[in-house]
């Protein structure tokens, strides 16, 4: 007799049809290029979040439209779809309950959530500091804190509902939202894969057309990083990782899709730097506009995710994934410290967000340093690295097994009476 169909994937049904009691099923390799990739998008973010710094010609936003922030975006939704796949294989859902699957991604939610309070809390307090110091009022108005220090009623009411959020302290919140919505788009993927892509590239389109935004308050607008829109490349990220998961690719490998990936490289590029080209192509965007074509398609606004951005970091992802020396280059030694700082990704990026912002209130304290711009990026992304080499130890040191112990009969029974250890988080 035939076996009735799950709506799963054939791998998906494979991972989930384990006997009871059965040995698990053995956890792939960890990629090289995520970490790395990841690392990479931390370390961009940290530098163009201190304005004015000759490193930002090294980052990712200067090959086209796209920047570090769409690469944490997709790096995010293929590390999510990794991570916890098979928590929501059917017969490990009957086993253990959907509770089991669900619980770890708004757990992580949640810390996400705390961080933003924290790193918002720690914004006010180096610009009050800096205003304090320097008695500048520049300091109270900037990276929009202006509300805070005008209308401190409204605006503390608004940093918990995260309505109100300070510039470069805006990527968790849509992260955090991604996050909780993402057990609903896990378990649409390991069913019907394509029709999770569509429903979310319709989704992109219609906050386009319609301008769907979460609200700000007590600014007027919507949120800087649109979740309705960023969901796009982060469900994209996602599929990568389910498929991955699962052992087959959601994206196929194809010599016309990498030539097509090639091509569109090749034409941001021009684009962007063949003089009259970019004026030219941006009017016949305009155009369009004009003639009804929806505004997330015609512009390049960051916001709403906009087409040229979206396509761009879709190509260079693809691309990437599709050169044999990138695996290699991922693993070679020399991409120790990327792959080091990737995975520790929210303590770097939390720690990288402080420390732009003290580069931020620093420079601007003393414009005429000339050698500011040049050692402190630099200083700050060497201590990103410390930070993350010092969380792999500690996390080393403290997961390693403890070496048995003489036995001693006052030590057994503290042993016994003592309380179990709290399980880290």
């Amino acid at each position: 007799m035939s076996q009735p169909s799950t709506g799963l994937s054939p791998a998906a049904r494979s991972l989930g049809s384990a006997p009871l009691g059965s040995a698990p099923v053995a956890k792939p390799a960890r990629d090289p290029r995520i970490d790395v990739f990841r690392g990479l998008a931390l370390v961009m973010i940290f530098i163009n979040h201190v304005p004015g710094n000759p490193y930002e010609a090294l980052t990712i936003r200067n090959l086209g439209f796209a920047d570090a922030a769409e690469a944490f975006f997709l790096m995010s939704g293929i590390a999510a779809g990794l991570a916890y796949t098979p928590r929501f294989i059917e017969k490990d859902c009957l086993r253990h309950g959907l509770w089991r699957a669900v619980a770890p991604l708004w757990k992580r939610a949640w810390s996400l959530y705390l961080v933003q309070i924290m790193l918002s809390a720690v914004a006010l307090g180096i610009f009050a500091a800096a205003f304090q110091i320097t008695t500048e009022a520049e300091f109270l108005t900037k990276i929009n804190m202006r509300q805070v220090f005008q209308n401190p009623t409204q605006s503390v009411i608004g940093i918990p509902l995260l309505t109100h959020q300070f510039g470069y302290v805006n990527i968790l919140p849509a992260y955090s939202v991604l996050l909780v919505c993402a057990p609903v788009a896990i378990m649409l993927g390991l069913r019907w894969p394509r029709l999770l892509l569509a429903l979310s590239l319709t989704l992109w389109l219609l906050t386009g057309v319609f301008r769907l935004n979460l609200p700000n308050y007590p600014n007027p607008g919507g949120w800087f990083f649109n979740p309705f829109a960023w969901q796009a490349i982060f469900v994209c990220g996602l599929l990568v990782g389910l498929s991955q998961r699962q052992g087959y690719r959601f994206f196929p490998a194809s010599k016309a899709l990498f030539w097509l990936s090639v091509a569109v490289l090749l034409g941001v590029l021009a684009w962007r730097y063949v003089p009259g080209l970019g004026k030219f192509l941006n009017l016949q965007m305009h155009h369009l506009r004009e003639a009804g074509v929806p505004f997330n398609i015609t512009s390049h606004d960051k916001t709403y995710l906009s087409a040229p951005r979206f396509i761009h970091i879709l190509a260079l992802g693809y691309f990437l994934s599709q050169l044999p020396s990138v695996t290699h280059l991922s693993g070679h030694q020399m991409a120790r410290p990327f792959r080091l700082i990737g995975r520790h990704g929210l303590l770097i990026f939390a720690s990288g967000t402080v420390l732009a912002l003290v580069c931020q209130a620093v420079m601007m304290a003393r414009p005429e340093a000339a050698w500011m711009p040049w050692v402190l990026p630099a200083v700050g992304t060497a201590a990103l690295y410390g930070i993350a080499w010092t969380a792999e130890t500690s996390r080393r040191v403290l997961t390693a097994p403890a070496a048995p112990a003489e036995r001693n009969p006052v030590h057994d029974s503290a042993r016994f009476a003592a309380p179990a250890a709290e399980p880290r988080l």
